[in-house]
């Protein structure tokens, strides 16, 4: 069993909200009653209710990287969940997405923000029911620009806590030759091999057994 009291903070991607995470949260409560659950979405402040418990912070997709880069928290361990440290291709990294695809992301959300923002979680594989929206218009903006201009890979490699990597095997936006390039030499990396962009949807008992093992293996 992993810890009774356990505090774990989540950041979702970019246009996802905490419903993501809602079949991760039953999960993880069943092993651990007492766990206490945070969603902080991209560009929040994290408020501190110094509860005292061991923390885990958990990235999914850009929310790995948000977390990496503005470390808005303290964690005794680091869980990146479709995660990556860059994500446009640059020097010295090929296998990102390459930067004219932002671009036209960008100038599309100004026309039309809601299509941008459907068709991203229509090829992520989102159910045909919409999740609901996960943050302002303005912040989602904000994040698309961001993709195109933080890297933490560094911040990775300095990374002083445990550090988790859950991947997906078929994941058609964080491609298992981004995730190598992003995570390879940092420890080892957990694939589901029929894993799309949304594992903590599409496999949520696999996702939080993984957690829980880590948090186990950790605290």
């Amino acid at each position: 069993m992993i810890p009774p009291s356990l505090e774990v903070v989540v950041v979702p991607g970019w246009g996802l909200g905490e419903s993501v995470w809602a079949p991760v949260q039953a999960a993880l409560t069943r092993e651990a009653p007492d766990l206490v659950l945070t969603v902080l979405e991209l560009g929040d402040v994290f408020a501190d209710g110094t509860t005292g418990l061991p923390r885990l912070a958990v990235g999914h997709s850009t929310g790995f990287l948000w977390l990496l880069r503005r470390r808005p928290l303290a964690w005794r361990g680091l869980v990146a969940v479709n995660g990556f440290t860059r994500f446009v291709t640059g020097p010295g990294f090929p296998h990102g997405v390459d930067p004219r695809v932002l671009h036209r992301m960008l100038n599309r959300f100004e026309q039309d923000p809601a299509a941008v923002r459907t068709a991203f979680l229509e090829r992520c594989g989102a159910p045909a029911v919409p999740f609901p929206p996960a943050a302002p218009l303005e912040r989602l903006r904000e994040g698309l620009s961001w993709l195109g201009a933080e890297d933490a890979r560094d911040a990775l490699a300095a990374e002083p806590t445990p550090v988790l990597v859950l991947a997906g095997g078929a994941d058609p936006i964080v491609t298992p030759a981004m995730t190598e390039a992003c995570f390879g030499g940092r420890g080892e990396i957990f694939w589901q091999p029929k894993g799309g962009h949304l594992l903590p949807f599409s496999h949520p008992a696999w996702t939080a057994g993984a957690i829980v093992r880590f948090a186990r293996a950790i605290l």
